[in-house]
């Protein structure tokens, strides 16, 4: 029967193995972590700052998808992984945008033709966020999406036949370091995009509201003359 071959090739794969191979890179795992924690300090302030916003269900997105990340990785699961990192900056640009746009969220939510593409949203900022284009000069932000973000929707919608992936079949399906390390750093390199665009928006905007230490957290390794363009205090 077709359930029973189903059966067979999950129960041949050894899911728990894979993880454990994978929890065994510790390179791997403290760089996941990081992003994870960086992403819930944000998660967090926004929370309390922002409280009430409808539009910080992007920001509960934003983290459950770093969390499926995580999972997806861990169980070698490397090309599914490519959506769940692209949720992540994409549900954090789309909170940059609604969290002020209620009456477009709205339409949004009851109108499934209606959609506000990334370009529109990144020129919002660069037309209407105080000192957006000053601000993404410290990082080279757009440049860094531009490169970035076509790369990972090619691996998501089959441009590069093959990519992230190592099997032909479910039985196949195993922990390979090369995958787990390529796509760790491309969620690495999302979570920065993520980073660096809470701190040209939306993070300035509600910077006077976070916590010391949550200050503290996310200037941790920021260059003074950065802070400085910046102008974000750690008290």
């Amino acid at each position: 029967m077709a359930n029973s071959q189903l059966k067979t090739a999950l129960t041949a794969v050894d899911w728990n193995s894979h993880v454990v191979e994978f929890l065994n890179d510790e390179s791997l795992t403290n760089k996941i972590h990081q992003c994870n924690l960086r992403l819930a300090v944000w998660s967090k302030q926004f929370e309390n700052a922002d409280k009430g916003n409808p539009a910080l269900s992007f920001i509960r997105e934003m983290q459950i998808a770093a969390q499926y990340t995580t999972v997806l990785i861990s169980l070698a699961l490397y090309k599914p992984a490519a959506a769940a990192i692209r949720t992540v900056f994409e549900t954090a640009l789309y909170y940059t945008y609604f969290r002020t746009h209620p009456t477009e969220l709205a339409t949004l939510i009851r109108d499934e033709d209606f959609y506000v593409p990334k370009k529109f949203i990144i020129e919002y900022h660069q037309t209407h966020s105080p000192k957006f284009d000053t601000f993404q000069n410290c990082f080279g932000l757009l440049g860094q999406i531009n490169n970035w973000y076509p790369t990972v929707s090619a691996v998501i919608h089959g441009q590069i036949p093959g990519a992230w992936v190592a099997h032909r079949s479910i039985s196949e399906i195993r922990y390979v370091p090369a995958n787990a390390r390529t796509v760790t750093q491309n969620f690495e390199d999302a979570e920065k995009l993520v980073y660096e665009l809470f701190l040209c928006t939306v993070g300035v905007a509600l910077w006077d509201s976070f916590s010391t230490a949550a200050k503290r957290s996310l200037l941790h390794g920021l260059p003074g003359a950065t802070k400085a363009i910046l102008g974000l205090d750690s008290a």
